[in-house]
């Protein structure tokens, strides 16, 4: 246990040293500013690293993590993410990444109490309940399982975009544009889920009260 812990310094000092020999001013610009186009919202997960995966250095994307990479408006954390990287960063693209083999979907899909959790899964069950129709007709486990996995990417990104945040810099900016991905760590892929960004404003245009000016951007 004590060598896993002192390997991880080990390990930095090298990786540190590695960069200096690359690049000597790498971590003097580094300090200076971040300037990241991306905001990454992604499972906490072990093995969903958002930088290695991205093949990204440190500063060019700015991460938030937690189980199931849940977008729920009543977690300060993950809006105040969010809220900064769009008035202060200037994000221009905003991802929510799943992935396949997901264990915080898969726990939603147990018919049994996991107590504190349950309420955090209540998220991923009520999309299970607004799909529950498609859902209902894939026979094969694993099949309903990785459909859940994208569809709650999906629902995420919708939570994302009704974010006062983001309309309002899409509104006057034209960004940031929302996405969702699905990792695969079977292969190590990322699959663009290719959301329809301009029918889901339109579709939130009547509930939310968007302005046409938020539609004129499409």
């Amino acid at each position: 246990m004590s060598d896993s812990y002192d390997d991880i310094f080990e390990k930095n000092r090298k990786w540190a040293s590695i960069k200096k020999i690359e690049d000597p001013e790498f971590f003097t610009n580094l300090a200076k500013q971040q300037n990241p186009e991306f905001l990454f919202i992604g499972c906490s997960d072990s093995r969903v690293p958002a930088n290695t995966l991205t093949s990204t250095n440190p500063g060019e994307m700015f991460v938030h993590r937690n189980i199931a990479n849940v977008v729920a408006n009543t977690d300060m954390n993950v809006m105040t993410v969010i809220q900064y990287a769009v008035q202060e960063l200037k994000v221009k693209h905003i991802v929510v990444c799943g992935h396949y083999g997901c264990g915080g979907v898969q726990a939603a899909m147990k018919k049994q109490s996991l107590g504190l959790l349950d309420k955090w899964l209540k998220n991923i069950r009520d999309v299970y309940r607004i799909h529950r129709e498609e859902l209902a007709n894939i026979k094969k486990f694993k099949d309903k399982f990785d459909r859940l996995v994208e569809l709650n990417v999906e629902e995420q990104c919708i939570n994302v975009i009704k974010t006062n945040f983001v309309l309002d810099s899409y509104s006057e900016n034209g960004y940031p544009k929302v996405h969702g991905w699905v990792y695969d760590i079977s292969n190590g892929t990322l699959k663009d889920l290719k959301l329809d960004f301009p029918k889901i404003l339109e579709n939130l245009k009547e509930i939310y009260h968007l302005s046409d000016n938020i539609l004129a951007k499409k």
